[in-house]
């Protein structure tokens, strides 16, 4: 029997260079969701195809946003939702979420 043991600490996902942190505060439809980030922006996020239907996303999410090369200051996609556990992780590692 596998277990699954997401909330180890080697395999918390913790955002990299150039990714931030995030709080859904709207879903806008078309595959879209309005998120409040780290950095003090509002963007306009992408839902993935990948994680449509495999991941529910609703208001008061935190995900990890990836913001677009262009237009990085207004657009991202979502990329990960994290589960409350892993929230209480990052708030211990000593990451802000907005």
């Amino acid at each position: 029997m596998k277990i699954n043991n997401r909330l180890s600490e080697n395999n918390l996902r913790k955002p990299l260079e150039g990714e931030v942190l995030g709080t859904i505060i709207q879903l806008v439809g078309y595959d879209r969701a309005k998120v409040k980030c780290a950095d003090n922006k509002i963007r306009i996020c992408r839902i993935p195809g990948r994680m449509k239907k495999k991941i529910w996303l609703k208001e008061n999410d935190v995900v990890l946003v990836a913001p677009w090369d262009f237009q990085a200051d207004s657009r991202g996609d979502i990329i990960y939702k994290y589960e409350k556990e892993e929230v209480k992780k990052l708030k211990e590692a000593g990451y802000q979420i907005p």
